[in-house]
């Protein structure tokens, strides 16, 4: 009797240790497989710095399927869960946008929403007798810090994935997408981005929607490279948006030696030089090799632009008259070859859950050298259904190929866009700083470990515009008009330059992958009613045997 009590006081007296020991030292432990509950370790430190009050007001709330409970239950448990780690500094408020006295105050509402970015979603459900029923959620969430706002979309949007699938990947997403919103708003160094000019590059306003995409993050400058060698020593990464014109030795100089000192470069670049205008006046045009003078030093980092144009079977559609001569006009969409919708990588954080990327007249790329110290890898390419158009040539829009053509279309999966990673040979390896240049140094030879993106396509960042002069307003990157359809484009910049700029590994957040645990529908409406008798009785039926049993034993035990 005495051992017994002494092992009732040990047992107490363990569960006293652990809860003092809880009490002093915070700890949390993810037992599930894919660690679906795990924080980075990047993410602690973060919230961890949040010295205020951070205001969060969550939109996904009110009437929800269970898809979208669980988006709505994933994005509160990280919350709590970021809170914790911020000593208890996030303030969380759920707000159903839908909630209001009348249909007119609702719909204020959602004008002073949408005003705001933050777009609503339709969702399409049915009720018991089988009509559809049309309900309009915001999967947003707005956090406010020390006076500074930022939206955060919940809801990612992948182009012909399933309803399931694209919730899913939100889920994925979440942690990068609320940090990045943390991020923005408590950043308090802002570094530097460059788009180069004087090569016939893109304008400020072809290049408008993408840098006020990237000034949220940084200080966008422009300008002409001149002749001081250090002039891109001060940014992070340097964007060269589809040049025109040839680099001269000087301009290639500064650029490969900003690189081996651990810039990142982002290169937009046409293989092929098509007259545009001739295609608008006439559908005809020339299609020629664009040399830029950048093959040497490209081809030294280990790609090779060729000059090709890609024809692909998923392509972009454009209003083709189809009505004969004299007659009213009779616009009906056609397909437009040389405008792939390019695949993206879900290999790779740039790439990974982002829809297709519109193109246009792109070329496609080889990886060449022996560089072991280097690694590529695949951002963007195109479908298996691809024709590979060889230069000089020329481009007449009468000259459509049908697209049920496998003789034509024989080629597939050609890479538009990779990533370089690693340790970099110097261009001007053994040769001869270029004249005229002011504050050289001595020519680093080999690289510290930086990175690179070659994409071949230039129209891949350009935004179209709309009007004239004073009267003209820019589209969204990526966005169709013809179609009326957003595409990648956007986000698959950005994600370039933030994979550039990040010495913190705050883009691999965007790999976590959670396994999706779909029930099959056909056997839950079979069996919906044996189930839920399953679900019922068994609970019942071992409180019962439990208490059954326990009376026995203890009739047994105190009969004898």
């Amino acid at each position: 009797m005495k051992i017994r009590k002494n092992q009732t006081l040990y047992f107490f007296i363990g569960l006293l240790a652990i809860c003092a020991i809880s009490y002093f030292y915070f700890f949390r432990i993810d037992l599930t497989s894919d660690k679906r509950f795990s924080i980075a370790k990047q993410t602690k430190n973060l919230v961890s710095k949040v010295d205020g009050p951070l205001e969060v007001k969550v939109y996904l709330d009110g009437d929800l399927n269970p898809s979208f409970q669980r988006l709505k239950r994933s994005t509160t448990e990280l919350l709590e869960e970021l809170s914790v780690y911020s000593n208890n500094n996030f303030k969380i408020e759920f707000e159903n946008p839908s909630l209001a006295e009348s249909s007119e105050q609702r719909e204020a509402k959602y004008v002073a929403l949408n005003a705001r970015g933050l777009t609503p979603t339709a969702v399409y459900e049915r009720d018991k007798e089988g009509k559809s029923i049309q309900k309009v959620v915001f999967p947003w969430l707005e956090m406010t810090y020390k006076g500074k706002t930022v939206a955060v979309n919940l809801l990612k949007n992948v182009r012909g994935n399933s309803g399931e699938e694209n919730l899913n990947i939100s889920i994925e997403n979440l942690e990068f997408e609320i940090t990045d919103g943390i991020r923005q708003l408590t950043n308090r160094e802002v570094s530097k981005i460059a788009f180069i000019e004087g090569h016939g590059e893109l304008s400020e306003a072809e290049t408008y929607r993408i840098s006020k995409s990237l000034s949220r993050y940084f200080q966008v400058d422009r300008g002409v490279i001149a002749t001081d060698a250090t002039v891109l020593n001060n940014y992070k990464v340097v964007v060269i948006a589809k040049p025109s014109q040839p680099f001269s030795e000087s301009d290639k100089y500064i650029i490969d030696q900003y690189i081996m000192n651990g810039g990142g470069v982002l290169w937009l670049i046409d293989g092929v030089k098509i007259a545009r205008e001739n295609l608008s006046v006439s559908g005809i045009s020339p299609a020629m090799e664009l040399d830029l003078n950048l093959g040497d030093q490209l081809f030294r980092y280990g790609v090779r632009i060729n000059p090709v144009l890609l024809q692909d079977v998923q392509c972009a559609s454009v209003p083709v008259n189809i009505a004969p001569a004299n007659a009213a006009p009779q616009f009906e969409p056609t397909p437009w070859f040389y405008a792939p919708l390019l695949l993206t990588s879900g290999l790779h954080p740039v790439s990974r859950n982002v829809t297709e990327v519109r193109a246009e007249f792109c070329s496609g790329i080889d990886l060449v050298g022996e560089n072991k110290l280097v690694n590529a890898q695949l951002l963007l390419a195109t479908s298996n259904n691809t024709h590979i158009v060889g230069t000089p040539t020329t481009i007449d829009l009468g000259d459509t190929p049908k697209a049920t053509d496998k003789a034509y279309f024989n080629f597939g999966y050609v890479p538009v866009a990779v990533v370089l990673e690693g340790i970099f040979d110097s261009n001007f390896t053994n040769r001869m700083t270029p004249a005229g240049l002011t504050n050289t140094m001595p020519i680093v030879n080999q690289s510290v470990k930086t990175r690179q993106i070659l994409i071949a396509d230039g129209d891949i960042i350009r935004n179209e515009t709309s009007g004239v002069a004073s009267d003209s307003t820019t589209i969204p990157l990526g966005f169709d008009r013809y179609m009326n359809q957003q595409f990648g484009n956007d986000e698959f910049v950005l994600n370039s330059v933030l994979y550039l700029a990040d010495n913190e590994g705050w883009m691999e957040l965007r790999n976590r992958t959670l396994k999706l645990r779909l029930l099959n529908k056909s056997i839950t409406a079979e069996d919906k009613t044996f189930w839920q008798m399953i679900n019922v009785l068994i609970p019942i039926g071992l409180l019962l045997a439990f208490g059954i049993g326990y009376q026995l034993i203890r009739k047994r035990k105190y009969t004898k």
